[in-house]
């Protein structure tokens, strides 16, 4: 493994140093290469790095700053006033070259635009979007976005989101030619909004792509799409149904439901009816999958839940560093590079 510095704006998040602190430690001890700039407030963060031990302390650095962006902040306040806050000078330290990527829990709507504003998106991109690796039923992994980053999108967006995704799962996910869905209401040609179905007129005119059609939400933990592709607000919508979804059926089988009569009903129907997926979605641990990462910029950017535990967080700063040693941003600039014949491809950046 190679020597890498993450940026963390350990003020972000729901209950703040309390969860970002800890989960930090965690991850210097599983990586003895990973060194960490904290951003943050040091009254609240030097009582949690008490009797750490010395090879931990070297590899901490606590950057001080007693601002923050609440997470009920607008985007336009949030952008105008968020010099010297904890998430702005995270990201700063990036675009400085003093750590080569940042992961944040706080607002995502803050990050996203911070993000824009200073690390740039890469060539040729118009939107960066959000995108996560989530499980399916098959024991493999598929990766989805837009997550929330961009509301409205056209078709443009959407076939830009599908080559991001593409070249990401390759990266990522170690796949060849992955298979590339839409998001959509219906498997039907006609159904969906206009710009999902030009989006498709897109994919299925670029033959470097293995664009399969339109997928929907009942098939998204099924393995049949590897990249799955959808505007901000339908796919924030949907994530956040399944990882509910999944955190009630998986707290169901551990017996952590009350009602005595659900649990053993639901688990037969799982044992007879499901078996192939039982002991897999025992094995599931939502926590391995928070955040998303702010594809499509010239730097790894990653956002974790709001409400994301300590071993959540934890599982986002190591995300964050495969994401660096992988070298994710400079493969999707190779692989744009690649497509850039395509006349779909547009060079110019609306940002």
């Amino acid at each position: 493994m190679s020597r890498l510095t993450l940026a963390l704006d350990v003020m972000g998040g729901d209950i703040g140093p309390h969860i970002t602190i800890p989960a930090s430690i965690i991850a210097l001890e599983k990586d003895p290469m990973l060194s960490l700039l904290l951003f943050g407030d040091s009254q609240q963060i030097l009582p949690l790095l008490e009797n750490l031990p010395v090879s931990i302390q070297q590899r901490l650095t606590i950057c001080h700053c007693s601002r923050k962006i609440d997470n009920e902040h607008g985007i336009s306040y949030a952008l105008r006033n968020s010099k010297g806050t904890s998430m702005r000078l995270a990201i700063e330290a990036v675009q400085k070259g003093e750590a080569q990527g940042c992961v944040s829990a706080g607002n995502t709507a803050a990050l996203m635009g911070l993000s824009k504003i200073l690390l740039q998106p890469l060539k040729g991109i118009q939107r960066p979007a959000l995108i996560s690796v989530i499980p399916t039923v098959d024991g493999e992994k598929s990766v989805m976005l837009d997550l929330g980053a961009n509301i409205d999108c056209d078709a443009e967006n959407l076939y830009q989101f599908a080559l991001m995704g593409s070249i990401f799962a390759e990266n990522s996910l170690n796949l060849v030619y992955p298979r590339i869905a839409l998001l959509n209401i219906g498997s039907e040609d006609i159904k969906g909004h206009k710009s999902i179905r030009d989006a498709a007129v897109l994919l299925e005119n670029d033959t470097a792509l293995n664009y399969i059609g339109f997928i929907e939400g009942n098939f998204l933990l099924n393995g049949k799409a590897d990249v799955i592709v959808s505007d901000g607000f339908a796919g924030n919508v949907a994530l956040k149904t399944l990882e509910g979804a999944a955190k009630n059926v998986i707290a169901l089988l551990k017996g952590k439901s009350k009602n005595s009569l659900l649990k053993p009903i639901f688990s037969w129907l799982l044992r007879h009816l499901f078996k192939d997926s039982y002991q897999r979605l025992k094995q599931i641990n939502p926590d391995e999958y928070n955040g998303a990462s702010l594809i499509g910029l010239t730097s790894v950017v990653v956002k974790s839940h709001g409400g994301a535990n300590v071993d959540a967080f934890s599982y986002a700063i190591a995300d964050a560093t495969l994401q660096v040693r992988q070298q994710i941003p400079t493969k999707i600039l190779a692989g744009l590079e690649k497509y850039e014949s395509s006349e779909h491809i547009k060079i110019t950046s609306d940002y």
